[in-house]
């Protein structure tokens, strides 16, 4: 019974195997423009230091748990849910309503977080995750995307020498 319940939960918010989707073009392109943002980013965005001191244990959850939770949360139980309402499912460019309304609770998320540029930035990348999720019917692209995302932002930081990396860890 506990197994069929947890297979029961997993499957309604969308942890399902998606391997032909990572391997979908739209997928890699999504991966390139993570990393060319953040490379253009760093060109022409104003330079600034951070008072934050990164560790391992301050990446592994900038980069793995925080990206694991929110994906499950925004777009596994919230954008799941909606996208099962006829109007979650109306789309405009192949982004559903359920996508933009669980973007911008996303971005909500991130303004008690970060200064509201820096919140205001994350709904392209959470559109873009909601994208994946609607149309692999999966959260695991979106957190890949997620977990890449969030990598190539801190690995762009620590190359700029914006944030210092602590070895006291």
């Amino acid at each position: 019974m506990a197994d069929s319940t947890l297979r029961y939960l997993a499957n309604e918010i969308g942890l399902r195997p998606a391997w032909r989707c990572l391997l979908d073009y739209r997928f890699l392109l999504a991966l390139i423009a993570g990393i060319l943002v953040v490379w253009l980013g760093q060109r022409w965005l104003p330079s600034f230091a951070s008072p934050r001191s990164f560790d391992w244990l301050l990446l592994l959850s900038l980069v793995l748990w925080q990206p694991l939770f929110e994906e499950i949360l925004f777009r596994g139980v919230i954008q799941g849910q909606l996208i099962k309402r006829d109007w979650g499912r109306k789309s405009w460019l192949q982004i559903s309503t359920a996508n933009v309304l669980t973007s911008v609770l996303f971005v909500g998320l991130h303004l008690f977080m970060n200064p509201p540029l820096a919140a205001l930035l994350v709904v392209i990348p959470s559109l873009i995750y909601g994208y994946f999720r609607d149309h692999c019917d999966s959260v695991v692209p979106s957190i890949v995307l997620h977990c890449a995302y969030n990598a190539f932002v801190i690995f762009g930081l620590v190359v700029a020498g914006n944030v210092a990396w602590s070895r006291a860890s």
